[in-house]
C-alpha cells in the first residue's frame, strides 16, 4: 500500500510554518498498518498512490481545479468545506500523530538555506577580490566568510520539531457568524492529553476553540501544569469567560509565548474593559495579544472607527492588538472597500509589535513615506492615511497619534 499525503497550505502559502495535524494523524494511522507513506510537495503523478489525502486549512490557499475527490483521492479541512468539514474516522482522529512526517522536508529546506548562504558568501567574497575596497584609513577591507547558522535556521521549524499538538476540547457555544466552528453548541472534552503528548518534545500546543468554556477547564489546566512543560493555546481564548480563579491558574502557569484572546465585537467593549482590568490584576506581562476582527459587519468608516476603539483600549492596557481582516470561502470584503489601504496599513503597523510599540500610526506612515522612492508622490500608507483623514478628520484626530505607553 502506497499513501501520498499533501498539506495544501504548505505548498500554496509562502513561509507557511505550522504542521497539519490531520496529515500527521493520517500518516501515523497508515504507517501503523504497514503502508509506505510519503509527504508530497506537489500535485504531480498522483496515480502512483493507492490513496492520496489532501488537507487544506485556509480557504484562500490556491489549489488545482483539475483535482477532484474520488475513491482514491480524499480531500478535507476547513479550506475545502469551511464550516461543513466532515469529521475524521475515530481511529484516525484519536491516533497519536506522526511527528516525523515533515522531517525530510525540513532537512531539505535547511540544505537550501545553507546553499543560498554559501552562494551569497562566495559572491560577496569574489566581489571584494575583484574590486578591492578600503576603509576610511586606506586599509584594505578583508572579507571574512560567516559560517551557516543551522541552529537559527532550524528554529523557524520549531512548531514541527518542538511541540506535541492536539485538541483537549472541541466545540463552542458562541455560534459567531464569522467562525468556521459551527458544528456544536457546547464545549466538551475531546481527548486525553496523553493521546497526542510526546514526552520527548519540549512543549505542548493546544488547538482548542474555546477551552475556557469547557466545564472541565480546571482539570485541563491542572493536567497541563502538571506536565511541567511550557504550553500554549494557539487559538484565541475567550476572555469574556475569565474569572479570578481562571486568571490565577492561567497567568501563574509555565505558559509559552503570547497569551492570545479575541476582541471581535465592539458590542463587547464594556465587558472586555472589565476583563482587561481583571487580567492586569494578575499579571503585568507584555505578551498579552488580542485578535481584532475587522471588515465583517461593514467595510466603511464605522468599521474603521470601531477597529480603532478596540485598538485604543488594548493599547491603554498594554495589550497587543492583532488585526484580523475577515474573509469567507467566497470573498474578501475589505479588498472592495474604498478604505482598503487603511486595513492594509493598520495590519502592517499593529501586527508588528516593534512598530506598534515605537511609533504612532501617523509616525509609521511618515516613516514609510521617507523610504518611498518616487519623489513627489505619496506612498501607499500615506495615501491611505490622507484619504481617511480628509474624509473623517474627527476620527483621525482622536486616534492617529496614539502611542503605546
Amino acid at each position: 500500500m502506497k499513501v501520498g499525503i499533501i498539506d495544501a497550505d504548505l505548498i500554496g502559502r509562502k513561509k507557511h510554518r505550522f504542521p497539519n495535524l490531520v496529515s500527521e494523524k493520517i500518516s501515523a494511522y497508515w504507517k501503523e498498518k504497514g503502508a509506505e507513506v510519503e509527504l508530497k510537495l506537489d500535485y504531480e503523478d498522483l496515480d502512483v498512490y493507492d490513496h492520496v489525502y489532501i488537507s487544506k486549512v485556509f480557504t484562500d490557499t490556491p489549489f488545482p481545479k483539475n483535482i477532484v475527490e474520488s475513491d482514491r483521492i480524499h480531500m478535507g479541512g476547513t479550506g475545502f468545506y469551511f464550516d461543513k468539514a466532515p469529521n475524521l474516522p475515530d481511529e484516525i482522529e484519536h491516533h497519536m500523530p506522526d511527528y516525523h512526517l515533515y522531517d525530510a522536508w525540513i532537512d531539505s529546506e535547511v540544505e537550501k538555506a545553507r546553499k543560498n548562504h554559501d552562494d551569497n558568501e562566495e559572491a560577496e567574497y569574489q566581489k571584494l577580490i575583484n574590486n578591492p575596497e578600503y576603509d576610511e584609513k586606506g586599509k584594505l577591507i578583508v572579507y571574512e566568510k560567516k559560517d551557516f547558522d543551522e541552529v537559527n535556521c532550524r528554529s523557524q521549524f520549531k512548531e514541527y520539531t518542538d511541540y506535541s499538538i492536539g485538541f483537549v476540547t472541541r466545540g463552542c457555544f458562541r455560534k459567531c457568524p464569522f467562525c468556521v466552528n459551527q458544528k456544536y453548541d457546547r464545549v466538551f472534552r475531546h481527548s486525553p492529553i496523553d493521546e497526542f503528548y510526546d514526552p520527548d518534545r519540549k512543549k505542548v500546543c493546544l488547538l482548542d476553540d474555546n477551552v475556557l468554556g469547557c466545564p472541565e477547564w480546571k482539570s485541563i489546566l491542572t493536567e497541563l501544569i502538571n506536565l511541567k512543560k511550557p504550553f500554549k493555546f494557539k487559538q484565541g481564548m475567550d476572555e469574556r469567560l475569565l474569572t479570578d480563579e481562571k486568571c490565577e491558574m492561567l497567568f501563574g502557569a509555565n505558559y509559552d509565548g503570547d497569551y492570545t484572546f479575541a476582541f471581535d465585537n465592539i458590542s463587547d467593549y464594556d465587558l472586555i474593559h472589565k476583563k482587561l482590568q481583571l487580567i492586569r490584576k494578575y499579571t503585568s506581562a507584555t505578551n498579552i495579544k488580542f485578535y481584532v476582527l475587522v471588515g465583517f459587519e461593514s467595510t466603511d468608516a464605522i468599521d474603521i472607527e470601531n477597529m480603532w476603539k478596540r485598538v485604543a483600549l488594548l493599547m491603554e492596557y498594554r495589550c497587543l492588538p492583532y488585526i484580523m481582516r475577515y474573509q469567507n470561502k467566497n470573498d474578501t470584503p475589505w479588498k472592495m472597500s474604498k478604505y482598503k489601504g487603511i486595513y492594509i496599513t493598520m495590519a502592517r503597523w499593529c501586527n508588528q509589535p516593534s512598530f506598534l510599540k515605537k511609533m504612532s500610526f501617523r509616525e509609521y506612515c511618515l516613516a514609510n513615506q521617507k523610504r518611498h522612492k518616487t519623489e513627489g508622490t505619496l506612498c501607499a500608507a500615506m495615501r491611505a492615511l490622507t484619504l481617511f483623514e480628509t474624509e473623517h478628520p474627527e476620527i483621525a484626530k482622536k486616534y492617529f497619534d496614539l502611542k503605546f505607553k
